[in-house]
């Protein structure tokens, strides 16, 4: 539970339309009112207006001090997965962060190492969704290994590697499984696998432990289109990608209720 005889420092991101910029002013304002502390740099709390892919511009760019800042989302457009509250609720959210200390959920992230031909310095990533891995042009051609182990050369069109939380972003696109964010794993699917005569590749999602590691080495000299949750990015001469479970987690405010099969159902199937 957060509660400190400091006054609470609180961040909101917007979308940035001109819904979500009125609500984040209104929930600033509120905010102020009772004495709480705005604060950019160093925020306890960061409240995400619009939808997922703000929130996920949040915690990129949060994502130094994740042991200190808890995220909490409001959507402004259609439900978001990440998001539990809606702009008709902003006066009873404002209460709940200025008087109630609240309860953190934590849930599991990515870590995604990138290392390289030349020796240069590695890159190293946090994901809260997902991992995505593609050629610049042509079959993505990479040896998959798991625990050191070569486990499969997987051809096709790419790859995806999500967190439990991102296994209903991607991943579920893909045919992939949702998993629950309380188990410590890391999920590996499938992009248009080539699989014939020649050519095999398991063909389903692979769950990993947080005691697994899975390491993709390229068997052609080619770049990369790596993604990292919204960003895009374009790697050369790439030795190996290496992703696991990170040891760093995702905090999340709650200050009421909301079961994760509840969300999946309110965010999939549930009547509008």
């Amino acid at each position: 539970m957060k509660r400190t005889d400091a006054p609470l420092a609180f961040a909101i991101i917007s979308k940035g339309d001109d819904t979500s910029n009125a609500l984040a002013q209104k929930m600033k304002t509120y905010l102020l009112d009772f004495d709480l502390r705005y604060d950019e740099e160093a925020p306890d709390l960061v409240v995400s207006v619009g939808g997922d892919g703000t929130l996920l511009y949040a915690f990129h760019r949060y994502c130094h001090r994740l042991d200190k800042t808890a995220f909490v989302g409001v959507h402004t457009g259609h439900l978001g997965f990440y998001a539990d509250w809606v702009p008709e609720e902003i006066e009873k959210l404002v209460i709940a962060i200025a008087k109630t200390p609240y309860q953190v959920v934590e849930y599991p992230l990515l870590e995604v190492t990138i290392r390289y031909l030349n020796g240069g310095s590695e890159a190293k990533y946090l994901a809260l969704n997902e991992c995505t891995v593609k050629c610049v042009s042509g079959t993505l051609v990479m040896d998959v290994e798991i625990r050191g182990d070569l486990f499969e050369r997987f051809r096709g069109d790419g790859l995806c590697i999500s967190t439990p939380t991102g296994s209903t972003a991607y991943n579920k696109a893909l045919g992939g499984a949702i998993l629950h964010p309380s188990l410590e794993a890391i999920q590996v699917t499938e992009m248009a696998s080539i699989n014939n005569r020649v050519f095999r590749t398991i063909g389903s999602p692979l769950v990993l432990p947080a005691h697994h590691t899975c390491l993709l080495k390229p068997v052609n000299h080619v770049d990369f289109q790596i993604t990292i949750d919204h960003l895009s990015l374009l790697h050369k001469e790439v030795k190996s990608i290496q992703c696991r479970v990170a040891d760093e987690k995702v905090r999340f405010a709650r200050f009421r209720p909301f079961p994760f099969w509840r969300r999946v159902r309110d965010s999939f199937i549930a009547d509008r």
